[in-house]
């Protein structure tokens, strides 16, 4: 897949079949999305294109982006797209400058001067350029004038299942990781760097590594116990995981920290991905080290029934 950091650099195609939205945790839905755009591709010839945009546009037009928790970070995406299959990913720097084009400028300079458009695939209800005033009526009544087809992915085709981004952020943080998971296609996960904590874990004969997502955006499930799976050099772990602030010693920042099996390397500064796979029990505080070592041994139990 050619990836694009900037327009600048791309170059006109003679047959572009494309795409464009923030695709935030490439689900379910969005693959319907991708899935036709490379079957048009395939049957006309030409080459698919996604165009996104980042920083997320909320970051530039919202007042409330503070907030904002998104499900894949720009790297996630960029590999998910990579493995759909998609030829050719532009990545749109969003700006306040940018958010002003109008539809039609958009169209012009963006999916017809530099993209060569020639077969545009939107999500149903899917609305660009300055106050979204770009709809599905307003290409097809205008597409002949730019050169260019509009295929809608009918209302039907995504809904039936109600699969959007918001649905799946709402399932994270109430602990239901099975819909989450279900409805982007793939186990839900964190990656990031293996940083030292309290150690507490070794004295109680549960180590775990302690994960430390670099972007501040990137949603943090559900404070709880969790099954998973580690990936570490392109190897595959199965372990528990611990998201929380540890009220049985304490604890006031929230930590992500997971105890893998069969595993007593020494990663400090290297980066895992976790894969949550299931929800456990939600965090609590125990009377004591005692109980909360018995209850990690349930929990290990749990884990290892879950994996069978």
């Amino acid at each position: 897949m050619n990836i694009y950091h900037s327009l600048d650099s791309f170059q006109k195609l003679e047959y572009g079949v494309a795409t464009s939205g923030t695709f935030d945790g490439v689900h379910l839905g969005h693959q319907k999305i991708l899935t036709r755009l490379k079957e048009i591709t395939q049957q006309s010839g030409g080459e698919s294109v996604v165009l996104t945009f980042w920083p997320h546009p909320r970051t530039v037009v919202s007042e409330d982006s503070q907030d904002l928790q998104l499900l894949s970070t720009i790297e996630e995406k960029i590999e998910l797209f990579a493995q759909l299959g998609i030829q050719h990913l532009a990545i749109i720097p969003f700006t306040r400058s940018f958010s002003e084009l109008t539809s039609d400028a958009f169209i012009k300079q963006v999916l017809v001067e530099k993209i060569g458009t020639r077969k545009l695939v939107i999500g149903y209800d899917h609305r660009f350029g300055r106050n979204r005033e770009g709809s599905f009526e307003f290409l097809q009544k205008n597409c002949s004038e730019y050169g260019f087809e509009v295929e809608e992915i009918p209302r039907e085709d995504i809904e039936h299942t109600a699969i959007s981004s918001s649905r799946i952020r709402k399932a994270l943080i109430t602990g239901h990781i099975h819909e989450a998971n279900e409805l982007l296609g793939r186990a839900y996960s964190l990656a990031g760097t293996v940083v030292k904590g309290k150690q507490l874990g070794r004295t109680i004969g549960f180590p775990t590594a302690n994960l430390y997502v670099h972007e501040p955006y990137k949603l943090i499930p559900m404070n709880g116990v969790y099954v998973v799976n580690a990936m570490y050099q392109e190897q595959v772990f199965k372990g528990m995981l611990n998201i929380g602030v540890r009220p049985t010693v304490d604890g006031t920042i929230r930590t992500i920290e997971a105890n893998l099996f069969d595993f007593d390397k020494e990663i400090y500064g290297e980066d895992i991905k976790l894969e949550l796979l299931h929800y456990l029990r939600p965090e609590q505080k125990f009377n004591g080290l005692d109980m909360l070592v018995k209850q990690i041994g349930i929990d290990k139990e749990n884990t290892l029934a879950y994996f069978g």
